[in-house]
């Protein structure tokens, strides 16, 4: 299966609080957390690993292309608006077939995106599948409605009685995926949650794959608990 990150944002708020490095080589256990995510893809068995950085991020890129991986890297280099601009600027060099997505400040367990992998490589009756959690720890979540079987029924941006899940940050899909994406950008359609909103709009069979605990690397403070997490 092939794998994707995007490591496009800037991390102003990590530099306006003190932490000197990009976020994506902001060190957890020890790795650089985009090191992290490439190295528990390798894990997975990645046939590609395909990853986004802005133009400014010169020390990421060149962290990036100092690597010697026994699997295709394939950088993109641009500076974006949104997630979802840095998905359809990584939707060019992602190969064909299913992958899986994610921000470079998602930390999770590496059993745990082994397990949700696993359910994705084998499920075949769905057209894609999200890692959802009940752990809320994002500022502004993105909550996920379901049904009794995890079908993914909607996206709100806010919660309600019952509500259980939200957004781990995490998406697996296939290439299927890339027409939506490219009528969202067409119709100047902005954020990831409004192109995950089209793709069920749309019809795809979205299945939510639930995670006990993923966690958001924002603020300078989230360093420690991310750290704190892993070391559990």
């Amino acid at each position: 299966m092939n794998f994707a990150i995007i490591a496009a944002g800037e991390g102003s708020r990590l530099a306006q609080e003190g932490v000197a490095k990009p976020k994506p080589l902001v060190e957890l256990q020890g790795e650089p957390m985009i090191g992290r995510l490439i190295n528990i893809m390798l894990r997975c068995n990645a046939e590609s690993i395909s990853i986004i950085v802005n133009e400014h991020m010169t020390e990421v890129r060149e962290y990036l292309e100092s690597l010697e991986l026994p699997v295709p890297l394939n950088l993109v280099v641009k500076t974006t608006p949104s997630s979802m601009h840095s998905l359809w600027h990584l939707s060019h060099v992602i190969p064909e077939g299913k992958f899986c997505l994610t921000t470079v400040d998602t930390i999770f367990r590496e059993e745990d995106f082994k397990g949700y992998i696993h359910a994705f490589e084998k499920d075949e009756d769905h057209d894609g599948m999200w890692a959802v959690t009940p752990f809320v720890d994002d500022e502004k979540p993105l909550w996920v409605e379901v049904d009794d079987q995890m079908n993914i029924t909607a996206f709100r941006d806010k919660g309600w009685d019952g509500a259980k899940y939200v957004s781990g940050g995490v998406y697996a899909m296939t290439d299927k995926a890339f027409p939506v994406l490219n009528d969202c950008i067409e119709q100047g359609i902005s954020r990831m949650r409004n192109f995950q909103r089209a793709l069920i709009k749309a019809g795809h069979h979205l299945q939510a794959y639930s995670i006990e605990k993923i966690v958001d690397v924002d603020h300078a403070g989230d360093i420690d608990t991310a750290e704190d997490f892993l070391n559990q």
